[in-house]
């Protein structure tokens, strides 16, 4: 079959790699009709590379049609179109049981200290076989997948897999009190639908971002927008009384804009050979965090920091006096995707789209043109926002 694969530092190609078979009694094969490139697919192009081996098949964000199942799968049948969730869970551990899928203590990936395999995402989570490609095992298939509707735009449920469930429970996070304002950090996927749930939910949303396509896409679905820089904290506290907003979701992370020295570093740990590399990153602190450093200082006290943005430095510094000096809470981690599907489920399927989940895709491409796409993504270039490869 063809697959996406990981290569070197901003290089991926489309190759012929071997079709996947069922290996455990609760696995099943999907045909991938959709898959969606994410913006932390990015962070597998650039920053973590020592992470990475060459000819690992990447994404996280598919959806298709069952074409097998192992023995212990009666949950699904051959024909059934299913959403996959980037996490993979048992749904029966500790863990699960307490709706922290993404925490699964059965595939746990316990040699990095990481919670649970990821579809496509570097040794960090499992290096599982990814979704960006004609055909996907899926272990954990008595659990894992979501049934959809078998009509439909593939695009009307294929942000169950990551993009939906991980800004829901951003908001959710976010703790934003009935009627409060909520800041979200970068418009991208993510960011996007934080707004977009925020003020679903009732919040006075404002999002921030410096691309222009970005925030003209927020603003068609209500949400004030401001283009960051310099003054956007002082912008913020001037629409909310001089206090700051309630609550803000840093939808960014660790390759934010506006940090040079960490810019650097990133870098330099990316010349390394790998296993350097890798030690590096798990003890140096390498992560962009003018973002997360605007959200502390924009959030008012006692307000509440989510973050959906991932980061990835041990030995970041953090601004631990003004933390505890206006109170501020702060929660995060990978999304539960399971946890949030029966939330979602009935939005995507109404009829009148309340989360607009068919205007966040801008292109659409072959499964043969990822690569131009993923550095069209990376460069934000031609306003690409979402890109939906079809293999």
């Amino acid at each position: 079959m063809k697959a996406l694969t990981w290569q070197a530092k901003r290089t991926v190609t489309v190759e012929e790699v071997p079709d996947p078979k069922i290996i455990e009694p609760t696995d099943a094969i999907i045909r991938v009709t959709s898959s969606a490139i994410c913006g932390s697919d990015l962070h597998l192009y650039e920053v973590l590379v020592p992470f990475m081996d060459k000819g690992d098949v990447i994404g996280h964000e598919p959806m298709g049609i069952v074409e097998e199942v192992g023995s212990a799968v009666t949950n699904l049948k051959p024909g059934d179109r299913v959403v996959i969730p980037f996490t993979v869970a048992c749904g029966h551990c500790y863990m699960c049981e307490r709706g922290l899928q993404s925490q699964c203590e059965t595939t746990q990936v316990r040699e990095y200290n990481s919670g649970a395999t990821l579809f496509g995402y570097s040794r960090l989570y499992g290096s599982l076989p990814g979704g960006q490609a004609e055909y996907l095992r899926v272990p954990h298939a008595d659990y894992g997948p979501v049934k959809v509707p078998s009509v439909g735009e593939d695009e009307r449920f294929l942000f169950l897999s990551d993009v939906l469930p991980t800004a829901w429970q951003g908001v959710k996070y976010a703790n934003v009190p009935e009627g409060g304002t909520l800041a979200v950090l970068g418009l991208g996927p993510i960011g996007q639908m934080a707004a977009r749930i925020g003020a679903h939910l009732g919040y006075r949303v404002i999002g921030v971002d410096p691309v222009a396509e970005r925030r003209a896409m927020a603003a068609r679905h209500g949400i004030e927008v401001l283009e960051g820089g310099e003054g956007v904290v002082e912008e913020l506290r001037e629409r909310t009384d001089g206090r700051g907003p309630d609550s803000v979701v840093d939808a960014v992370g660790m390759e934010a804009h506006g940090s040079p020295v960490a810019g650097t570093a990133q870098a330099a740990v990316g010349m390394l050979p790998s296993s350097l590399a890798r030690t590096a990153m798990e003890t140096a602190g390498v992560d962009r965090l003018s973002a997360l450093y605007s959200a502390i200082d924009a959030v008012r006290r006692g307000g509440t920091i989510s973050l959906s943005g991932v980061y990835g430095g041990m030995k970041d510094p953090m601004p631990m006096l003004t933390l505890f000096d206006k109170q501020v809470q702060m929660r995060m981690g990978q999304c539960n995707v399971q946890h949030w599907t029966d939330d979602l489920l009935p939005l995507v399927d109404d009829p009148s789209d309340p989360l607009g989940v068919l205007d966040l895709k801008t292109h659409t491409a072959p499964l043969d043109n990822a690569p131009e796409m993923y550095e069209k993504f990376q460069k934000k270039q031609d306003g690409c926002i979402k890109v939906v490869l079809k293999p």
